[in-house]
Parts: structure tokens; C-alpha cells; sequence
């Protein structure tokens, strides 16, 4: 077992120690990656790695076990679709010491009958989320993981940048998320997602990017990012092709300064939705309080939206080390959107922002 994942799993058996946990089931997934450096192949055979406070095995199906070997140590208890996963897991709940387990730690993002098989073979347990043990100890990230974000976030920078001196009267939303698909490619980055949204479409927050013709006086918000090196990027900015449309210029300046507000809020020590508060303040102070439709910001790392997550609700306290974004937005429905969107790292003074791309209305292009 190399030494990283033997320091996480010393990790985890501290938080369950701290939460009275027994055990902690995690399915193929970012939990396992995160933890052990790999997951098998998911399906819906029950595969489950489980962490005893003394020992680890896995629940693991025959036909991924000689694939998977070499990824690990960690002990197997195999099964067979001929068999059926019950003798397996008794085995492996009996070696990691969990046969008495009273209180369970579910991987959140396990399938619904995974859940059930193992519950049903510990009929007297509690059960709760990771929030409290390895969700936990995600969020803080170390400067191995922040140096595969920030050179994920030079990237989309990069992309970004195509975008801008792509951009053209006549040309539609897909093709301009071509473009931008096409650099990340270049680059050895996986596309994940692209919000290209002209117009009235950018005041959809989560526009599916369509067949809309690109025209002049369009403001056009672009969201997008993608995945190299296991961690993902995520960014968004704004364009317009000529004179952005009237009004632009002063809803641009208070998601700006929206943006800075909860810039200036987010600190070691203070409660996520403090963060989202200050964004949100100086949006509703505008008048423009209702076109703010969402959270201000979500957590990142290995997966591209994971805790913390920036809300109005959020009790979660930061810390050093988390990485989240910022980008609060105003929607005008048939008039156009705009949101600002940067990943930050908490520093001890503050948040380091991992893109170095301009916010300002530069970004405007003329052709």
C-alpha cells in the first residue's frame, strides 16, 4: 500500500473514531478514487470497499477482481454471478471487523441496492452520510490536488481565450462550443460540459446549448470546462459580438462586484452561507435580488461539484485548503444573462483565484 493511501485511510479511521462510526461503505466512485487511487468498473453487480476501524476489504465482483488486483493489496472477497454477492459480503464484513456495526457510514452516490444488501446484513445499524468522515476530509485539499486544478484552470483559460477570438456574427452556439471542445482536445483535456448561451438564451442558467445563431449586440455567457489529470476545471465569462446589449455595462458591474463581495467574505472560520449572503446583498441592494436564481458557489476537486457547497442554508465553517467557486449571476428573462465565475483556493488570508483570465467588459468583442 504506498503511502498516500495508507495516509487517508489513517485519516478516515480518525474522523470515524471522532464520529463514532464502524464502518464506512464506498462504492466504485470519486469516494474510492479519492481514497485508494482507482474504483472498478461500475455496474450493477454490488461492489463496495469497506473500512473497519482496524482493517479494509472489498466486496468485489469475480469478473473485475484479476483487473483490479494490481491496482491494490487490499484484501478481495470475491463473488460470482452464479453464487450471488451475500456469502461474499458476510466475509468481508467478518474481516474488517463490521459484523456488529452500529452505525454505518453510506457513500452517498452508492446505488439504492447496494445500500439495501448491505443494510439488510446489518439489520440493527444506524446509517449516515460521508458529511461528517470522508466527505469531510475531501473538501480540504492538499497542494498536490490545488497544483492538478490550477493547471486545469490554465486551460480553460486557454479554451476561454479561443472562445473570445472565435467568435463571429452568423455562427451558432454548437459551433462555437466546437471550438472550445476542440482546445481542450488539443490540449489532452476531456470536454465535460459547455454552456454557450446568446441573447435571451444566457438568462437560462443551465442553457442547453442549441442551434441559435450568434448575432451583433448579443451578450453571450459562456460556462465551461473539462477534465485532465483526474481533476476537472470549470469557468465561466462573458462576450457579446459588437455593442453588448443596453444596459449591459451596469448589470456586469454588479455581478462584478458581487463576485468581489463574497471574495472579501470568504475566510478561514467563516460559514459558507456568509459567503453567499455577501454575493447576494449586493446583487438584491441593485434591485435585482429575484433574477438571482442559484447558489453563489459549489466545492471542486476530483469531482467538479462537491462540498462545500455555497448557500443561503450552508452551516459548513471553511477552512484552509477548500476549493470552491464563486459566481453569482443576474438573469433577465427574453433580455439576456450574466454570471462571473471563478474557482478560488482558501488561503489563510483569503482566496487565491486559480484562473488569471479578466472579468471586465474587455472580454467584449467586436467583429
Amino acid at each position: 500500500m504506498n503511502m498516500e493511501v495508507a495516509g487517508r485511510l489513517t485519516a478516515l479511521r480518525k474522523k470515524m473514531a471522532e464520529t463514532g462510526a464502524d464502518l464506512v461503505a464506498i462504492a466504485p466512485g470519486s469516494h474510492m478514487d479519492w481514497l485508494v487511487g482507482f474504483h472498478p468498473h461500475p455496474d450493477e453487480r454490488p461492489c463496495l470497499l469497506l473500512v473497519g476501524r482496524e482493517r479494509e476489504a472489498f466486496l468485489m465482483p469475480v469478473l473485475n477482481a484479476e483487473g483490479t488486483r494490481e491496482e491494490t493489496d487490499i484484501a478481495f472477497h470475491n463473488w460470482a454471478d452464479a453464487d450471488g454477492p451475500d456469502a461474499a459480503l458476510a466475509a468481508a464484513l467478518e474481516d474488517v471487523g463490521g459484523r456488529e456495526a452500529r452505525n454505518v457510514v453510506l457513500d452517498e452516490t452508492m446505488r439504492a441496492d447496494f445500500a439495501l444488501l448491505l443494510l439488510g446484513a446489518l439489520p440493527d445499524a444506524a446509517h449516515a452520510f460521508t458529511d461528517r468522515t470522508l466527505g469531510r476530509l475531501r473538501m480540504r485539499k492538499d497542494e498536490g490536488e490545488i497544483e492538478k486544478l490550477k493547471m486545469n484552470a490554465a486551460i480553460a483559460d486557454r479554451a476561454m481565450q479561443k472562445a473570445f477570438a472565435t467568435i463571429r456574427p452568423g455562427m451558432t452556439e454548437k459551433e462555437l462550443a466546437q471550438e472550445i471542445k476542440e482546445h481542450f482536445g488539443s490540449e489532452g483535456a476531456v470536454p465535460a460540459f459547455w454552456i454557450v448561451g446568446g441573447g435571451p438564451n444566457g438568462a437560462f442558467p443551465h442553457h442547453q446549448t442549441g442551434e441559435r445563431k450568434l448575432g451583433e449586440g448579443d451578450a453571450i455567457v459562456i460556462d465551461i470546462g473539462a477534465r485532465k489529470a483526474g481533476f476537472p476545471s470549470d469557468i465561466t465569462r462573458m462576450a457579446a459580438i459588437g455593442q453588448p446589449p443596453e444596459g449591459y455595462g451596469q448589470f456586469h458591474t454588479i455581478v462584478e462586484n458581487a463576485v468581489q463581495a463574497a471574495m472579501k467574505a470568504a475566510r478561514p472560520g467563516v460559514r459558507a452561507k456568509e459567503v453567499d449572503a455577501a454575493a447576494r446583498k449586493v446583487i438584491a441592494d441593485a434591485g435585482y435580488g429575484d433574477y438571482f436564481v442559484h447558489r453563489t458557489g459549489h466545492g471542486m476537486g476530483i469531482d467538479g461539484h462537491e462540498p462545500p457547497y455555497i448557500t443561503a442554508t450552508s452551516d459548513t465553517v471553511l477552512e484552509e485548503g477548500m476549493v470552491f467557486s464563486i459566481e453569482p449571476g443576474i438573469y433577465l428573462p427574453g433580455r439576456f444573462g450574466i454570471r462571473l465565475e471563478e474557482i478560488v483556493v482558501l488561503r489563510e488570508d483569503g482566496p487565491e483565484v486559480l484562473s488569471s483570465l479578466p472579468r471586465d467588459l474587455h472580454i467584449t468583442i467586436e467583429k
